[in-house]
C-alpha cells in the first residue's frame, strides 16, 4: 500500500470517530474501558458497588459518579474512591440495594493529565 492511500484511509477513520471519544483522547481525559455491572448487561441480584475502569489514572477526589432508576431518581451511593492496587479504577459503593430494573451510571472523572472526562450507561438488575 503506498503511503498517500495510507494516509487518506487513516484520515477517513479518524473522521468517523464519535467526537467525544477523539475529544477525550486527544485532550487527555481518561476514557472509560470497561465497568462492574457491564455496560447495558443484565445482572442478576442487586450490586454493592460500581467499579469504573479507566485507560489513565483517575483523580477520585476530583469525581463524581452517579446512578438513577429509569424512573429518574437518584440513587444514594458513597464517595468515589480509587482502588488501593489501581489507580484507573474507581469505586463507589451502592447505598442501598437495587430492585430489578434498568438503572443509568453517569460519571466525570478528572484524569491525572487535570483533563475531565464523562459519560453515562445503562445496566439492567433482574
Amino acid at each position: 500500500m503506498n503511503r498517500r492511500y495510507f494516509i487518506a484511509a487513516a484520515g477517513s477513520v479518524a473522521a468517523f470517530a464519535p467526537a467525544s471519544l477523539a475529544h477525550a483522547r486527544f485532550r487527555g481525559g481518561a476514557l472509560l474501558d470497561h465497568a462492574v455491572p457491564g455496560v447495558g448487561l443484565t445482572v442478576s441480584g442487586s450490586p454493592r458497588e460500581i467499579r469504573l475502569y479507566f485507560d489513565l489514572d483517575v483523580v477520585s477526589g476530583l469525581s463524581k459518579v452517579g446512578v438513577s432508576a429509569s424512573t429518574g431518581a437518584a440513587i444514594p451511593v458513597g464517595r468515589p474512591v480509587n482502588d488501593p492496587s489501581d489507580q484507573r479504577i474507581v469505586i463507589v459503593k451502592l447505598g442501598r440495594l437495587l430492585p430489578p430494573g434498568i438503572y443509568r451510571v453517569s460519571w466525570l472523572v478528572v484524569s491525572i493529565r487535570e483533563r475531565p472526562s464523562s459519560g453515562t450507561f445503562h445496566f439492567t438488575v433482574t
